[in-house]
């Protein structure tokens, strides 16, 4: 069992004393499931990449913003859940950000949100 308190307090640390500003760690992994948390501090961009077939995001401390190429697919907040876009995107934050990023890879089956 992930103590996300826990986690999130020892990422940030990591990520604030790392030169790139991030620390991740793949805290569950069952089937197709995964589940990782995220640390990035104020100013640090995951670079753009390619989403799984399902994914969502969940803020646990900070505030971060998702782009896609030449938009915005919005700014999250300290406890907010959102499904993630399935387009080439970015993830940039905007303040000492923690969050927990679930995917399911693999699947053949249509999203349904």
């Amino acid at each position: 069992m992930a103590d996300l308190t826990a986690l999130t307090a020892a990422h940030l640390d990591t990520a604030r004393t790392d030169e790139r500003g991030r620390s991740a760690e793949l805290i569950a992994h069952d089937g197709e499931l995964r589940q990782t948390i995220l640390a990035l501090t104020a100013g640090t961009r995951l670079p753009a990449h390619n989403s799984p077939p399902a994914a969502s995001i969940q803020v646990l401390t900070g505030r971060i913003r998702v782009e896609l190429e030449a938009d915005v697919q919005g700014e999250f907040g300290s406890g907010e859940l959102w499904i993630l876009t399935h387009e080439r995107h970015s993830v940039l934050a905007l303040e000492d950000s923690v969050f927990l990023l679930t995917t399911v890879t693999g699947v053949q089956k249509p999203s349904y949100s």
